[in-house]
């Protein structure tokens, strides 16, 4: 790999407060985004590790915002939960180590930053959700991560990417781009375009509650696919939280309709047979009562009303969104052959489709939870 290369770990984690002997140190994890590195140290003929992770400052534009979030919430996570005596509270919340001269972070001498992490062993993240029980673990999990942020003192935490779940935002986009059309691509997408013109009053839903104070801001994870939880070896219980790059000031339903969107139907985001695309309900049921059995101490009447209606509105925001890079010519989703972003939106509409046909029953059960 490249960034094996590009950067010297070593020198990187001798910044950082870690005790004993450097022994190795190599690329981790599936993240696409970061540059994340396992540093193994050797502390009296204990090998330890560490989690290394340069920010992608391409992606995120205002690094020290997003290092003091993630600091802010690491510190807070963990003081609330010793405040309870949790078990295992260092494997429930990710640490940051400081740096030797007491920072939250490092910045070399390019500019990049760096942060490092206590390694949480014994668990680890699944990339395609295989069971129920692991449906409800990571819905519990997310639950959890916002507790604990209900309270979080201080100034209003950085947009690390401002307005990322503004549906309506994101539906004047892709009217801006159907205009431009400068791929003349519009005409063969009528359907399409018909399907997302009859679904625009859905974008404004979430927001409106929020502006006339219906439903709260809160701190959400804002990336809630499973492999950013970390499933106990052992016990099979969800029991940290990572990636925390995208949390920031939102809405707690953003963090449920996202789990909805992304581990209910049992199809590829890019499968082009629609017919394989399916919402499961054993699924939204397991999601519904793990997300509940841990949010549902904070969350007021009208975030419980919505938690159905913000699975439909995630998937719907996603679909809308691969559509645009389509009109724009795929700028900005890596894409693989022509039409590559116009088979995700198709996917993400038929999981539209199927959540409309299920929110009766959807209501119905998170009423009765």
């Amino acid at each position: 790999m490249a960034s094996e290369k590009k950067y010297n770990v070593k020198a990187v984690a001798s910044q950082f407060a870690i005790y004993g002997d450097f022994v190795d140190a190599f690329p981790y994890g599936s993240g696409h985004i970061n540059d994340t590195y396992c540093a193994v140290y050797d502390q009296g003929a204990t090998r330890v590790r560490y989690i290394i992770q340069r920010a992608n400052t391409n992606i995120f534009k205002n690094p020290e915002g997003l290092m003091d979030n993630v600091a802010r919430i690491c510190d807070h996570s963990i003081a609330k939960l010793k405040e309870v005596n949790a078990p295992d509270a260092s494997r429930r919340s990710l640490t940051m180590l400081p740096t030797r001269d007491g920072k939250k972070w490092y910045v070399d001498a390019e500019g990049n930053y760096w942060r490092c992490y206590i390694f949480i062993e014994r668990a680890r993240g699944y990339d395609v959700i295989e069971t129920t029980e692991q449906a409800y673990q990571a819905a519990r999990a997310f639950g959890n991560f916002q507790k604990l942020l209900v309270d979080i003192p201080g100034e209003r935490l950085t947009e690390t990417i401002p307005n990322f779940h503004n549906t309506r935002q994101r539906f004047e986009n892709f009217q801006k781009s159907l205009a431009a059309d400068k791929m003349n691509r519009a005409a063969g997408i009528k359907k399409e375009i018909e399907f997302l013109m009859a679904r625009e009053a859905d974008c404004s839903i979430v927001l409106d509650a929020m502006a006339k104070g219906e439903i709260p801001e809160r701190i959400a994870h804002q990336d809630t696919k499973l492999n950013n939880v970390l499933i106990d070896d052992y016990t099979a219980e969800g029991i940290c939280v990572i990636d925390l790059d995208t949390s920031m000031p939102g809405s707690a339903l953003y963090d449920f309709g996202d789990m909805v969107r992304t581990s209910t139907s049992p199809a590829k985001e890019d499968e082009q047979d629609v017919s394989k695309v399916a919402m499961q309900f054993k699924y939204f049921e397991a999601l519904a009562k793990g997300y509940i059995s841990s949010a549902g101490e904070f969350l007021n009447a009208k975030e419980r009303e919505l938690l159905p209606f913000s699975g439909k509105l995630l998937t719907l925001e996603c679909g809308m969104r691969f559509l645009t890079d389509y009109l724009d010519g795929d700028v900005y989703f890596k894409t693989h052959y022509e039409d590559h972003n116009l088979v995700r939106a198709h996917t993400q509409f038929r999981l539209v489709e199927c959540i409309e046909e299920q929110m009766d029953a959807m209501n119905k059960l998170v009423a009765s939870l």
